[in-house]
């Protein structure tokens, strides 16, 4: 069976983090997704949503089978747990896939790692994006 991660933030779900598990989904049998903690999110602002919140609404997510919470020290703690055979990334996310290879390889983990398709909206004014949802909230309700 083949195993795949996805990873991320998942703040405030838009078409975009659908598109990225089901794309993710695809590539094996069982997905597992690794929802980040508030404490690591340290490439942008921190998430509006509390993290149990988030990781609940991903598990309940028809292409995901397990949602776990990620380390808060080591972000390769589940990765090493789950022992995937895929390790799948946004389009858009900040990683570098080569970076993620070799701290796989330096710690024994044997797993492809691959980027999901962008979205392409469905309508005209879709939202793909948690900042852009934030600043529309703004502009709107503040």
């Amino acid at each position: 069976m083949t195993q795949v991660v996805a990873q991320g933030t998942f703040d405030l779900l838009h078409p975009g983090h659908v598109h990225y598990l089901r794309k993710a989904a695809a590539m094996g049998e069982e997905l597992f997704v690794i929802v980040s903690r508030e404490t690591n999110v340290t490439h942008k602002q921190r998430p509006i949503v509390p993290t149990r919140q988030r990781r609940a609404v991903v598990a309940a997510l028809d292409p995901v089978d397990h949602a776990v919470l990620g380390h808060s020290e080591d972000i390769f703690v589940p990765i090493e747990e789950i022992d995937p055979d895929v390790i799948v990334l946004g389009h858009d996310q900040h990683h570098d896939e080569r970076a993620i290879e070799r701290a796989l390889a330096e710690r024994g983990i044997d797993c492809a790692v691959r980027r999901a398709s962008p979205c392409e909206p469905d309508f005209d004014d879709a939202v793909l994006s948690t900042g852009t949802i934030v600043d529309r909230i703004c502009e709107e309700r503040c």
